[in-house]
């Protein structure tokens, strides 16, 4: 009964926790709890009347179920518990104080740059960032403006809130945990994602407690350290140990594997490789260390008291912990493993799905925050999934040898309980994940166990540690080829589209029912085997003793089947259906190439790619969140040298079925560009180039290159006719109006820069969009004489136009609303 009250307590606890996503989710919760106090005892004890004279039995009502015998008020206390733990989590959410160094920021936009000094100890191991950048977070103290104030310029002005710095990487050279230092440069707020699809790093930072960053330009040390002493310190000894006779890439990547990639900068290239094909698991702390951890130690301690195991196991787990900087995952697995000890030393049964429920409780306690952590969602599902389905899928794969059947039986348990969830958050899924997993396994227990005996000796004498670490070479070389090896492979992400909260959630509930069903199924075997033995032994006694109901009947054997399909159905039909039926020009707010994406009832068009950064943080994840699996239509419209950077980034993503390119007469070029056209025959598609003034089908629409060196571009997309204008001066945009080729359109599509009145005479624009962060003044103002709506990206962000709704900004600012055509 007090474990019944416990698990309705925490339940209660985490849903009110989680309904902070609905806008008066408390008070839903509470509302919640006073139903359920009439309506649950009610429905309890029609459920077990039904099920009594379905079977026939004697005494209806005197076995009645445990929840029955609850009072009425537990379900309003979960209600009150669910209502405050909504509460809890708005008083722990963390607000800028009013010293915050982000209210320096002038919350007007402007333009100018914000330069300070300033003054903090840093809180964090600096670590390399993709551009190359050093990134540490540092408690600041104090600040001094350079400019970009109002009035006069404070010097050592009191300061507080966390910053999150980025400066070369030499200027870190030197600087630790707890070093008092002073940077100077440029102070920003972070935006909201401009692209949809796009990382919201304005989240991020809130969620880290910063509400500003710093693009520092040099930094000066103040004091150091008095102790060079701390889990940071140890964490390079252990990473300098692996490293010296491994060598790059395979130190990085064992040492990651054992303590966590953020005890270490693993290479982005090899990051990428582990990510694409559901590997991420094996380069973050997560609780398979904890658990490879435990049970090694309790091998190595059988012989010993149990008190002694206790002490090592607790010993081994603190150590693990601190190593790996208390991660969610790991804290979450640290609690279990403690649960499990301490359940050894006192000799009581462990019940792994409760261990896991109150070990989730007391992190959530400690830090609600967590609830909407990633890796803290993830290590919850999994673990679930290997408590609740592993079992299941061992006993269907029986006739397999135990050791094979469980490195086959851990990624699908895993997989089916966390993929809803991956395709919530990142609108894709990597068809080869549970294959890579099962060939991967045998390495990564090699490495997992073989990295951390390594570290174990690296702490105590780093020779050791190195040769340890040196024989683990070929296994983690031979990891990295299994990733590269799939992550090159044709179709390894599949984008779905985005998931919708209710397709989540249908998703779980189906999940769920399986699971509810199938664990009433083997109920109804013990059950039926303990009445056979009951037959067998004391007859007498067994028609004293009233029977209780049995559990309800499991469904047909076709409820797996039909739960699978229903689960596709829920995420494929959707996004099917919508893309049968949508028409919309996407332009992307990116700060080089325009990027304009043609989404027509199936078939998509995209002109220009941008660079490498482009195509990896806008351009991906806005087709991944569209559920864009391939391009059609490419046109490079640029008539640079050698095509962008982006194009190649993204072969190796999408293929491209019809590759148009602009003309360029130099021999160079198309050596220069051989690998990528490769790669597009590679994958059955068509290199073209452009012809001037020749028009071609892009789908429904029609595009048409006026001018290739500029260039210009007529596009005609539903009727409606767009001019695209590359960045040209003014003498050449009057050269280009006089030859008469330019005819009216009612989008002006640019970059930002001079517009000519001739140029704007011959087009007659009704919109212009900029892809600039900033707008030419003297053609702004031609614009505004001549009524034109004006949009730019750096303002309005990304712009999605559709036949029905015209133009809408993906954000919000003074001056950018819909125009409709």
């Amino acid at each position: 009964m007090n474990q019944t009250v416990g698990v309705i307590i925490c339940l209660a606890y985490i849903l009110g926790l989680l309904f902070t996503a609905i806008p008066w989710g408390g008070f839903l919760m509470l509302a919640w709890g006073l139903a359920a106090t009439f309506a649950v005892p009610k429905l309890l004890r029609n459920y077990y009347q039904n099920s009594s004279k379905k079977q026939k039995t004697k005494g209806k009502t005197d076995n009645p179920p445990s929840l029955l015998i609850f009072p009425k008020w537990l379900w309003l206390i979960a209600g009150i518990v669910g209502f405050l733990a909504s509460i809890y989590l708005q008083v722990r959410s963390p607000q800028p104080a009013t010293d915050d160094i982000s209210n320096l920021i002038p919350a007007n936009g402007s333009a100018e740059e914000v330069v300070v000094t300033i003054r903090g100890t840093v809180a964090s191991t600096p670590r390399l960032t993709r551009s190359g950048r050093s990134q540490f977070w540092l408690e600041t103290t104090q600040v001094s403006e350079i400019n970009g104030s109002k009035g006069a310029a404070e010097v050592n002005r009191p300061a507080s809130g966390q910053l999150y710095v980025t400066v070369p990487l030499l200027q870190t050279t030197g600087v630790y945990p707890g070093d008092a230092i002073e940077v100077t440069g440029a102070l920003y707020k972070p935006q909201p994602p401009s692209n949809p699809g796009a990382f919201d790093f304005r989240a991020y930072l809130a969620r880290e407690g910063a509400f500003a960053g710093l693009k520092g330009r040099q930094t000066i040390a103040i004091a150091q350290t008095q102790s060079k002493w701390g889990w940071w310190a140890l964490r390079q000894r252990i990473v300098r140990s692996q490293l010296l006779h491994l060598g790059v890439p395979e130190g990085p990547l064992v040492s990651a594997i054992a303590l966590g990639k953020q005890a270490v900068d693993l290479a982005y290239d090899i990051r990428d490789y582990f990510v694409q094909v559901g590997l991420a698991h094996a380069i973050a702390a997560s609780g398979t260390q904890v658990s490879m951890v435990l049970a090694l130690v309790l091998s190595l301690t059988r012989r010993f008291s149990k008190q002694i195991q206790f002490s090592c196991g607790v010993g081994a787990l603190l150590l693990l912990v601190g190593l790996t900087g208390l991660e969610p995952s790991v804290s979450r697995a640290a609690l279990m493993g403690f649960g499990t000890l301490l359940a050894l030393v006192i000799q009581r049964q462990v019940k792994p799905i409760g261990l896991l429920l109150l070990a989730a409780t007391i992190l959530l306690l400690i830090n609600p925050l967590w609830i909407w952590d990633l890796g803290f969602q993830l290590s919850f599902l999994a673990t679930l999934g290997l408590l609740v389905t592993a079992p299941a899928i061992m006993k269907w794969l029986d006739w397999l040898p135990p050791a094979i059947a469980s490195i086959i039986a851990v990624p699908i348990a895993c997989s089916i309980w966390v993929l809803p969830l991956q395709l919530y958050i990142f609108n894709v899924v990597s068809p080869y994940s549970i294959l890579v997993n099962i060939i991967a396994a045998p390495l990564l227990w090699i490495v997992s166990i073989g990295g951390m005996i390594s570290a174990l000796a690296a702490l105590i004498w780093p020779p050791a540690g190195s040769a340890l670490a040196s024989l683990l070479h070929y296994p983690a070389k031979g990891l990295i080829e299994v990733a590269q090896y799939f992550s090159q492979l044709p179709g390894n992400s599949v984008a779905v589209g985005t998931l919708s909260e209710l397709q989540l959630i249908a998703l779980y509930g189906i999940i769920g029912l399986v699971w509810f069903f199938g664990s009433r199924k083997e109920a109804e075997k013990k059950q039926e085997k303990g009445r056979r033995k009951k037959r067998r032994g004391k007859k007498e006694e067994e028609e004293k003793i009233s029977p209780a109901p049995p559990l309800p009947r499991s469904p047909a054997p076709l409820l797996l089947p039909l739960a699978i399909l229903a689960a596709i159905g829920i995420v494929i039909l959707p996004t099917w259906q919508t893309q049968a039926s949508l028409f919309q020009a996407t332009v992307l707010a990116t700060s080089g190439e325009p990027v304009l994406v043609i989404q027509d009832r199936g078939q998509v068009t995209l002109i220009n790619s941008g660079d490498e950064n482009t195509v990896r943080f806008t351009l991906l994840p806005f087709l991944q969140q569209q559920g864009i699996n391939q391009v059609n239509f490419a046109i490079a419209a640029n008539s640079h040298l050698g095509l962008s950077s982006g194009w190649s980034k993204l072969i190796e993503r999408l293929p491209i079925k019809t590759f148009y390119d602009n003309p360029a007469p130099q021999e160079t070029y198309y050596t220069t560009n051989q690998p990528f056209l490769s790669a597009i025959q590679n994958r059955q598609g068509v290199y073209l180039p452009l012809q001037i003034n020749h028009k071609i089908n892009i789908g429904s629409a029609e595009l048409q290159l006026l001018n290739a060196e500029a260039p210009v571009i007529e596009l005609v997309i539903n009727g409606q006719t767009w001019l695209l204008v590359g960045d040209i001066e003014a003498e050449p945009q009057k050269r280009l109006v006089a030859t008469g080729n330019l005819k009216p359109a009612q989008v002006l599509w640019w970059s930002g820069e001079t517009l000519t009145a001739e140029l704007l005479q011959a087009i007659k624009p009704q919109v212009a969009i900029a892809s600039a962060n900033s707008l030419d003044s003297d053609a702004a103002t031609r614009l505004h004489q001549a009524n034109t709506k004006i949009f730019w990206t750096g303002r309005d962000g990304a712009l999605v136009w559709t036949p029905a709704q015209g133009f809408k900004t993906t954000l919000d600012s003074d001056g950018a609303d819909a125009s409709l055509l």
